[in-house]
């Protein structure tokens, strides 16, 4: 499995095609191996499997790459799905999180209210330890 690390292999099409193991894409993202397999059960993506090893390419190092970018903005994984799948019928050009303005505006609406939502809560934390601690 190691021994695909990085490699370069010959693809289906011939052409060279690169190929990563799950722990070379969960370190180079940042994520768990955990996290990968959950993407892959929730059809986000798709390794090849060699025996028991899921060995990606350069698609699916792609589409890691735009679901966390989804997922950093706070889309949801059935937002991304949709966003993803919508990739993959285009003209197979390189990925990219591809947003209309509306989704964008319906995103910053959301944002916003979950902000107000967060900063009341801290508010009322901080005021129960306050209180807390002027008691104790």
């Amino acid at each position: 499995m190691d021994q695909l690390a990085g490699a370069t292999h010959a693809g289906d099409t011939g052409e060279g095609a690169k190929f990563y193991t799950i722990g070379d894409l969960a370190r180079e993202f940042g994520v768990t191996l955990r996290t990968l397999r959950f993407y892959e059960d929730r059809g986000l993506l798709a390794p090849r499997r060699d025996g028991t090893a899921r060995i990606y390419d350069v698609r699916d190092r792609e589409r890691l790459s735009v679901i966390l970018k989804g997922k950093q903005l706070g889309f949801t994984l059935t937002e991304i799905r949709a966003m993803v799948a919508e990739e993959r019928s285009g003209n197979g050009a390189a990925m990219n999180l591809k947003l209309s303005l509306d989704q964008i505006e319906d995103q910053i609406r959301h944002l916003e209210q979950q902000k107000v939502e967060i900063e009341e809560a801290l508010a009322e934390l901080q005021s129960r330890r306050a209180g807390l601690a002027a008691a104790a």
